[in-house]
Parts: C-alpha cells; structure tokens; sequence
C-alpha cells in the first residue's frame, strides 16, 4: 500500500516516515512532498491509497486540495496532520475527518491508518473536505458527518432527534431518516455537542434534542417521549433542572 506525506517541513515528514515504517506494516510505500502543488504531482503519478496531509502550509494551505483534483479521482484517504486548536479539533470531527495532532503517537497513528484504510472508497472524501472547510470558516457548527455501512451521512444539527447509548456503540435518530449505528460512545457525541444548547443529557444513556420533545409524562417516575415515540429515561438528579428546562422551551 502506497501512502503519501505533504508537509513543508523535512524534520516532520521523517519523524513521519519513521514512524510509518515502524508501527504500520501495511504500508509499503512512501512518498514526500514539500508543498501541495508537488503532493498533488506525486498523488497523480503514484495512485496512493493514504495522505498525510498538513494544513498549515506557506504556500497553500492542505485544505486547498479540492482546487487540484476532481472529485472522480477521489480514490484515497485524508490524514491530516495539525497542531490546530481544539476548536479546529471539533470541526474535524464533525467533518469525519481522520486528523492526528503534533506530537504524534504510535497509538494514534496505527488507529488513524486503520480506520482510513477501511474507508478507502466509499468515504466521500470531497464532500467531507467541503463540510471540514465550512466548519472552519464559521464558527456556528451545524452540520455532523456520521459514518455508517456505506459512508458518511451528512446531517443538519436540527434534523437529529436524539442519540441513544447501545454499548460501545450509539444509535442515532435523524428526522425522516433510519436510526444510523455508529461506532462511537455516547460520550463521544456528549462532548462534541456541548455547546449545541438545543441538546440535552436527561439520563447516562440518552442526548436528545429538545426541538423534539413530544411530551412529558408523569407516570412509572416521569419519562420524555420523543416525537419519533421512543421513551426516554430521565435520572433522579436530573428530573428538577429538565423540568426546569422544559418549562423554557
């Protein structure tokens, strides 16, 4: 497998390289480049399945990569490699964009790379490229990329009824759409909503969305019934501040 690093300083591409050689054995190849143009040139030339990608460049910056390759030959994963901020951190997850942050560590980098390789042709990557640059142009969040069997679904904040823990995993609800189960901990979603004030965490099992509160019932100790009619659970020390809350929407 041949994997690609754009980054305009020597010592991070080597510190890379190395580190590619040493804990990603699938990875087989590799390929360096200086600049975007020069990446663009080599991913053109060599058809590569990976790309580290660094964004902060002099010359351009790695976002601009949908300015130099159709779309149809969109045919690899995007790892971009930042030392961005932690609200830069959010858009990227947001987005579904696999990033891993300077320093970089061998745990992160093997799930980074296999989490990329097993999207490798069905993860839509222009269309999460084009949703990443919108998040970091504004700083009113309102899209989220949820992977799913066949790639990523692209969803309004406004269009998600709730999200349900299942495990390890969590079932999501979208307006008119199939609940979606994602690989991920409700914590997941817990903490990249937290500035989202329409969401809400009545119980350790349950985010909902507030817009979609059908009703309030009193009985078997007071439960939330959505308006996909899925009951949610309200905990004990929770019931007063939602009662609260509910009374304000």
């Amino acid at each position: 497998m041949k994997a690609v690093i754009i980054d305009d300083e020597k010592k991070a591409r080597n510190v890379l390289r190395t580190m590619l050689l040493e804990n990603c054995a699938k990875i087989t190849q590799i390929f360096e480049a200086e600049n975007l143009v020069a990446g663009v040139s080599l991913i053109k030339s060599e058809n590569p399945s990976l790309v580290f990608l660094d964004i902060e460049m002099p010359e351009n910056s790695g976002l601009e990569i949908l300015n130099h390759i159709n779309k149809e030959d969109y045919n690899f994963e995007i790892i971009f490699v930042t030392a961005y901020s932690e609200y830069a951190i959010q858009a990227f997850q947001l987005s579904a964009i696999d990033y891993l942050l300077k320093p970089i560590r061998p745990t992160q980098l093997n799930e980074a790379v296999e989490k990329a390789i097993s999207q490798i042709g069905k993860s839509q990557i222009s269309l999460k490229l084009e949703e990443l640059k919108n998040s970091l142009q504004s700083n009113n969040f309102k899209k989220i990329g949820i992977p799913h069997a066949d790639g990523i679904k692209f969803v309004n904040f406004e269009d998600i009824i709730m999200f349900e823990a299942d495990g390890m995993y969590t079932k999501v609800s979208i307006k008119n759409m199939d609940a979606i189960l994602v690989s991920k901990p409700l914590r997941y979603f817990v903490d990249l909503f937290t500035t989202a004030t329409t969401f809400y965490k009545p119980h350790r099992s349950f985010l909902i969305n507030l817009m979609y509160i059908k009703e309030y019932i009193k009985k078997d100790g007071g439960y939330i019934l959505m308006e996909n009619d899925k009951t949610v659970s309200i905990s004990k020390d929770k019931k007063e501040e939602f009662l609260t809350i509910a009374q304000n929407i």
